[in-house]
């Protein structure tokens, strides 16, 4: 499948080139094609030098955390509930822990540690696969909730949106955790479907239901807090379970007898051949996803979109902040600029800023984390893992919009 995707995006690009070259006239269109492969190829280096040194730094940190058997503990914590969606993992294993640490740090907005915790996890997956160049069941369902991004601190959009000169940054704060939520579902329903887990099950059926009220209850806390003192306890959770997760890790180490320089150093030499891998994975998406876009293919899906809207006869504001939608899935560095432009255009807090900012933390960049969790262990083929991700992917952009029009509308 993801073969027929990534040529797919080159014949669309070249097929739109030739429309505007021969019909449109615009004879500069194949020279925007040619720069856009050498700047993603440039985009692609730079990612990597920056992954480079938090896979060398974290992997380092979890290197320790295994030999002190703080992994296996955490594993165990999830085990009663991923033994029966993941019934291929046996018990105890690495993989449950790493994939407890992932969730944590993505509900709390830390990107930097979840990707090389998420990789270590794929990683330890990859060791039960029977089949190496194939996804397996626990693999897609690892895959699609993280494509779903539910994150209960978006600390980054915030920060956008007060940079914009937004009146409260953190208005979004309620419509970006209900549509991430709603997207996780989605992505979790999906692939209980395909892979015909019993979600109904009363051990899954209690995680899910604590799950919800722990949920409840948080966002009860948060929605009376003001704008500012949100934003200032954002930035202080993150960053406080962060590094007090580092003391631990060091801490708990140092006292079952680990040498916890050492272990360190052995980590991060492997964090260093895990990211060099990953360079010809991201190279191949991001070129293709750049060739999309300089095209003009997807400008010309959100005219398509704005003239069925309009003969609908349906209010069309959404349509504005559509192009952070179509170009998340793709590109994070795209969508975020899409979501700026945006506010520059229509105003940070205008409906459209508001729903792009929505759009932003609603869901993850689908195309880019199959790239570096499945390139990491050479995956190659996908089965339902991508149609179960961009069903996550278009509940959420359904439900941003239907929540700003609840609360902005």
């Amino acid at each position: 499948m993801l073969n027929g995707i990534w040529l797919s995006f080159f014949i669309a690009a070249f097929a739109a080139s030739l429309w505007q070259w021969l019909v449109g006239g615009d004879s500069e269109v194949f020279a925007r094609l040619v720069q856009s492969l050498f700047d993603m190829a440039r985009v692609s280096v730079d990612i990597i030098l920056v992954l480079l040194g938090t896979m060398t730094l974290w992997l380092g940190f979890l290197s320790i955390a295994e030999k002190a058997g703080l992994i296996r503990l955490l594993g165990r914590v999830l085990d009663p509930l991923f033994c029966r969606l993941m019934p291929e993992v046996p018990r105890g294993h690495p993989a449950m822990g790493l994939i407890s640490m992932n969730f944590a740090a993505n509900i709390l907005g830390l990107d930097n540690a979840a990707t090389p915790i998420g990789i270590k996890a794929m990683h330890s997956l990859q060791s039960l696969n029977p089949s190496q160049e194939t996804a397996s069941n626990a693999q897609i369902l690892f895959l699609v909730l993280n494509t779903s991004s539910l994150t209960l601190l978006p600390v980054t959009i915030f920060m956008y949106r007060a940079q914009q000169g937004a009146v409260e940054p953190t208005l979004v704060f309620l419509p970006i955790l209900l549509a991430t939520s709603a997207s996780s579902l989605a992505g979790l329903l999906a692939v209980a479907i395909m892979q015909r887990l019993k979600l109904w099950q009363p051990v899954v059926l209690a995680y899910l239901v604590a799950a919800a009220l722990v949920l409840g209850l948080l966002i009860t806390t948060l929605a009376g807090m003001s704008a500012q003192a949100l934003a200032a306890a954002s930035t202080l959770v993150g960053n406080l379970t962060l590094f007090s997760i580092v003391i631990m890790f060091l801490v708990v180490g140092a006292l079952r007898g680990v040498r916890v320089y050492d272990a360190f150093i052995e980590g991060a030499k492997e964090g260093v051949s895990f990211t060099v891998t990953l360079l010809p994975y991201l190279v191949a998406m991001l070129v293709a996803v750049g060739v999309l876009r300089a095209s003009g293919v997807l400008d010309a899906g959100l005219s398509g979109v704005r003239w069925l809207v309009e003969s609908i006869g349906w209010d069309t504001r959404f349509v504005d902040a559509l192009p952070t939608a179509f170009v998340k899935p793709l590109s994070g560095s795209g969508a975020r600029a899409m979501m700026i432009e945006t506010m520059n255009t229509f105003g940070v807090d205008s409906f459209a800023g508001l729903l792009a900012a929505t759009l932003q933390g609603s869901t993850e960049t689908t195309f880019y984390v199959i790239a570096v969790y499945f390139g990491a262990v050479g995956i190659r083929r996908l089965r339902h893992g991508l149609g179960c991700a961009l069903v996550a992917d278009a509940t959420g952009i359904i439900t941003a919009i239907a929540v700003c029009y609840w609360f902005f509308g």
